[in-house]
């Protein structure tokens, strides 16, 4: 029989342990092990088997929880504890204390944070990888940093999919249902109790209407709608049935939602409860992307100037993250589509919906971009490493024509990772690390390594430590394999086999994340007897733990992970190597930190960073990677190793071979080799300096800490400064820019440099030679205060074009004509050219209204 419906009863808690329920519902609990300790002493047993504070309190028999009741000592701690997460909710941290400077920056009171999904824990299951679990630590590090953020994004009634295997290693889902009242979460309601609807419109007159649940991250309410409710139609209430599922119209919806109805859910929680109204909004990829055009509606409902007008205001308080690095993975829709949804006016009622379309406009007329939407309704956008954002700046170079690849737009604020989270207790322990945020003026960081890397902590305790985590992954593994084979319909009686694979003192290997093909999971057995003979080897052997998920539609991918499991599967390999299904951040943690190197091996540069690497380097684990994502700027030739790469082969099989061969070299002659090289007490001397080296040089640089206040200082301030300066005296900033485009519109394509010369000071040119600049430029009707004049030098090639160069602005010097003094950069062969540009107060980049004219 199967149940008609599902409902949580929540447990009935003593008064006396009434703060047990605040502190399990702030997910705060997940990155601070106190509070962990907390639950655990009710009954440790149970706690370890199910980690959910909520869930114990579901669990733990009645009996114990009024035995705990009456114990003093249980009591004082529980006081303890919620006196602490008190204070940590409301004491001033490091945004509070850079507010407080006052540098003429504006510090926004509220940022929102737009994503499609969320990894904080394995208890609320709201994510399928990296993006999510970004996202999560986003949130954890914005709250230990005192950052005033919402989060919003769709909750999913399935979550993301479980995964096993049938009997011939191909990956079978599962999707488990989950109720959101036994979830971490409380429902946002009315003062008259009623729950908060946000409705959004549908086409055909319909309605969709989603409730929202709140999760509170620490000091950070996270937002999820849910559409699964009485009142909608059947087709609606799936709207937020699974993650990355359905057809593009299922698709579209839930964007909308994310979009639309997430701005909707953020104005009434702030309504609701006196939080400051977002200023800046950030989109975490471009699936949020039409909260731009609700708030544009917002102001236009409210009395506002017209769209043109309105359009500045919201590209100035807009950051866009983009996190892909090939065309094809970015969200693009039907034309068609977008109009069914939004031509009728109801969704977006004084927007044109040819304006819509024109935002998400791209080479194909008949598709709708959400990267290009995305760009367009952002001031800020940047991606999510340096190699990234060079990428991401040739990606999307044709929608600043006349520009460099370099001038494009676009920067990149490097992912990081939250410390506390992904730091095994044991190595904070050893350390001297924090659990919470220890702030820019602090002697380390989030959840990284302390004061024990400079002193007082031996070779010998770090080795031992490194080797009680690996025994820790070995038997986390052995349980893992026998109940997947038990899930494949193995007998227990032929399992015993599974109680001997690994070795707690062998070098382990991890490769672990999403199997898309690019990531290549399946690299390591281009030449299947290569990796045998390594994972065999009398006196260097090696063992490797690989897990992952395909997306359920990736038939492709699949193929891999059976072509993975059919070589595990062999009972000649079967000790030294595993594929262990159900990949999530609970198996993550044991890999981060039980690994001694993270593999990583994706066709470069389709890696836009990467983050697992960083979680294993400040757990004391080696990188081994394609210099790909965050490792090309990181690597420092001492913290790890990277892959050579065979960028100029165009034969991706050829390439493939090339790479797996210099994987193969690396492990067998270099990695292996160094692991067992021991001194007369059995440390490896030199594997521990590379360790010591990796958590002193990459330790403070993979924090997430780092990344939010890079966001916070170069994106949510300058944004924050913009937005109000754009909407001040009725938005008189607006208006201005507005206008401001108007006449460009009208005169740019008649402004011309006239004529150009360049001359020097003597008869010798040599480097640092002063030379002058002049030019005359027809401004056909802007004015001089309208435009920057730039004198642009630097080396030239057989095609004239100009690199390695040097601009210098030019000053006005009389009616149409401009100067400069530069000096000579370089030797050889050099050139040099004039070029107008915009110039408006409220531009955040010269380049950003893809305007320039060139002599």
């Amino acid at each position: 029989m199967k149940a008609v419906r599902r409902f949580t009863v929540r447990a009935s808690v003593p008064e006396e342990l009434s703060g047990l329920t605040a502190l399990a519902t702030n997910l705060r609990w997940t990155w601070h092990p106190p509070t962990r300790d907390l639950f655990a002493s009710m009954d440790d047993p149970l706690f370890r088997r199910i980690r959910d504070p909520l869930r114990m309190l579901t669990a733990v028999p009645a009996e114990r929880l009024r035995e705990l009741a009456a114990d003093e000592d249980f009591l004082a701690r529980t006081r303890a504890a919620t006196e602490d997460l008190e204070r940590y909710l409301t004491e001033p941290r490091w945004y509070q204390r850079r507010a407080a400077e006052g540098d003429g920056q504006r510090c926004p009171e509220g940022v929102a944070y737009f994503s499609m999904e969320f990894g904080v824990h394995e208890a609320l299951p709201n994510y399928s990888g990296g993006l999510g679990v970004l996202a999560g630590d986003h949130l954890k590090a914005a709250s230990d940093l005192g950052v005033p953020m919402i989060g919003v994004g769709p909750l999913y009634r399935s979550g993301y999919f479980r995964q096993s295997l049938s009997l011939d290693g191909w990956q079978v889902e599962h999707y488990p249902v989950i109720d959101p009242s036994g979830l971490p979460l409380e429902l946002l309601t009315e003062p008259s109790g009623e729950p908060v609807l946000v409705h959004v419109a549908m086409p055909g007159g319909r309605e969709l209407r989603a409730q929202v649940w709140l999760a509170r991250v620490g000091r950070v309410p996270l937002l999820l709608l849910d559409t699964d409710i009485d009142g909608n139609d059947d087709d609606l209430r799936g709207v937020t049935d699974r993650l990355y599922g359905g057809d593009a119209d299922h698709r579209i919806r839930q964007e909308i939602l994310a979009g639309i109805g997430g701005m909707r859910a953020v104005r009434r929680y702030c309504e609701l409860t006196g939080h400051p109204q977002p200023e800046v909004f950030h989109t975490n990829e471009g699936h949020a992307g039409f909260l731009g055009l609700e708030r544009a509606r917002e102001i236009l409902a409210a009395g506002g100037p017209g769209f043109d007008e309105v359009l500045q205001a919201v590209r100035a308080g807009t950051v866009f993250t983009t996190h892909t690095p090939v065309s094809a993975g970015i969200d693009r829709f039907p034309v068609d589509l977008v109009q069914r949804y939004f031509g009728d006016g109801r969704l977006l009622p004084a927007i044109d919906v040819r304006r819509v379309l024109a935002l998400g406009a791209e080479d194909n007329p008949g598709m709708f971009n959400m990267a290009h939407m995305g760009l367009r309704l952002a001031q800020r956008a940047n991606g999510v490493s340096a190699l990234h954002g060079r990428v991401s700046r040739r990606m999307f170079a044709r929608l600043w024509p006349g520009f460099d690849e370099d001038e494009v737009p676009v920067r990149s604020v490097t992912n990081g990772v939250h410390g506390p989270t992904w730091v095994a207790r044991e190595m904070s322990a050893l350390l001297g690390g924090s659990d919470e945020e220890w702030g820019h003026d602090g002697p380390g960081s989030s959840g990284g390594p302390g004061s024990g890397i400079d002193g007082g902590v031996t070779d010998e305790q770090l080795w031992d430590l490194r080797r009680d985590l690996r025994a820790k992954l070995v038997a986390e593994v052995r349980r893992r394999a026998r109940d997947a084979w038990l899930q494949r319909g193995a007998s227990a009686l032929e399992l015993g086999w599974t109680e001997r694979i690994f070795d707690p003192d062998v070098l382990t290997v991890g490769f672990a994340r999403r199997v898309p093909t690019y990531k290549r999971l399946t690299l390591m057995l281009r030449d299947p007897d290569r990796l045998r003979a390594l994972l065999l080897d009398d006196d260097h052997p090696i063992q490797v733990v690989v897990a992952g998920k395909s997306h359920p539609a990736d038939e492709g991918g699949k193929a891999l992970i059976q072509q993975i499991v059919r070589f595990v599967d062999d009972p000649a390999v079967r000790q030294r190597i595993v594929f262990l299904p159900d990949y999530d951040m609970s198996m993550a943690r044991y890999l981060y930190r039980g690994c001694d190197v993270w593999l990583n091996n994706p066709t470069r540069p389709l890696e836009a960073c990467g983050t697992s690497g960083m979680k294993a380097a400040l757990n004391g684990c080696l990188n081994l990677s394609i210099r790909d994502g965050w490792w090309d700027e990181y690597y420092d030739g001492s913290n790890g190793w990277a892959i050579p790469t065979a960028d100029g082969v165009s034969d991706p099989l050829v390439r493939d071979d090339l790479e797996a061969a210099a994987l193969y070299d690396l492990l067998g002659q270099q990695i292996a080799p160094l692991f067992y090289d021991r001194d007369p007490n059995g440390v490896p001397k030199g594997w521990l300096s590379m360790i010591w080296h990796t958590l002193r040089t990459l330790g403070p640089r993979v924090q997430a800490s780092r990344m939010v206040r890079e966001y916070v200082e170069s994106y949510y301030l300058p944004a924050a400064t913009t937005v109000a300066d754009a909407t001040a005296d009725s938005y008189a900033g607006s208006r201005s820019l507005a206008e401001y485009r108007r006449r460009l519109d009208t005169y740019w394509s008649r402004v011309r440099v006239v004529d150009t010369d360049l001359t020097v000071d003597g008869d010798s040119l040599v480097v640092g030679t002063e030379a002058r600049v002049r030019a005359r430029i027809d401004l056909a009707g802007l004015g001089e205060s309208e435009v920057s004049v730039q004198a642009v030098v630097g080396r030239v090639g057989d095609t004239d074009d100009l690199h390695d160069v040097v601009t210098v602005p030019m000053e006005p010097s009389g009616r149409g004509e401009f100067t400069a003094r530069l000096r000579l950069p370089h030797a050889g062969a050099l050139g040099y050219t004039v070029r107008v540009l915009p110039r408006h107060r409220l531009l955040a980049s010269p380049a950003e209204l893809g305007k320039v004219v060139h002599a």
